[in-house]
């Protein structure tokens, strides 16, 4: 990777908006995944979001559908979802010597994802044909590097958890997940109301740490929310 791209894409998701520190990494797991525990290896700091040695893989006996339950520690306003999915190189040769014109997309690479928010239990996948899910996407295709799908933040404004729902791999019978993260913003928490104080506003809790600072330092007065 080019310098130029290296900081482009620390860019993307390196920043304060990672909610890397958000998500409750031991209670992550999935369904219908070769081993089970793996859910939880495709949830890394973004530093180590290339590494390619811990990933989630479909169970090739039954077929390449994977969910991936991620619940978070506290809830968060959530903008957007970053994937690295499965890649291989597509290698030509040329006078029997290899050259790797490109980076495309492999056969491990699912090609669809639905998102459940706030489920409380993970989605199981007879409820996923069934159920409205919150995000409904194809994902790109020839990309190898870790993308950005940006999210309605609308639908997913108070989040305390997400079920990730892939399926249609290209290759038709292994989908491969190398690493899931989010952007997003951490939600104030709720504190019970003081029954001196105001009755709180119905949508206080919702507000992030940034907005409520922000308020004070303005000088506009504020009750206990």
């Amino acid at each position: 990777m080019s310098s130029s791209n290296s900081v482009a894409a620390d860019r993307l998701g390196g920043d304060h908006s990672n909610l890397w520190d958000c998500i409750d990494r031991d209670n992550v797991h999935g369904l219908n995944l070769a081993v089970p525990e793996d859910a939880k290896e495709v949830i890394k700091p973004w530093d180590k979001r290339e590494d390619t040695e811990k990933f989630a893989e479909s169970n090739v006996d039954v077929d390449d559908q994977v969910i991936i339950h991620v619940p978070f520690s506290q809830n968060v306003r959530l903008r957007s979802v970053l994937l690295k999915l499965g890649t291989q190189p597509n290698i030509y040769h040329c006078f029997s010597v290899p050259i790797f014109p490109f980076i495309g997309r492999g056969e491990t690479a699912p090609n669809h994802l639905q998102i459940f928010a706030n489920h409380p239990n993970i989605v199981d996948f007879s409820e996923a044909e069934t159920a409205k899910a919150q995000l409904d996407i194809s994902l790109l295709q020839g990309e190898s590097n870790v993308v950005e799908y940006p999210l309605r933040v609308a639908a997913f404004a108070s989040i305390n958890s997400v079920s990730l729902f892939f399926s249609e791999s290209v290759g038709g019978n292994t989908s491969r997940i190398y690493y899931i993260g989010f952007k997003g913003d951490v939600l104030q928490l709720k504190k019970d109301k003081d029954p001196q104080m105001d009755v709180p506003a119905a949508n206080a809790a919702d507000a992030p740490i940034f907005d409520r600072l922000q308020d004070k330092a303005s000088g506009q007065q504020t009750t206990a929310r």
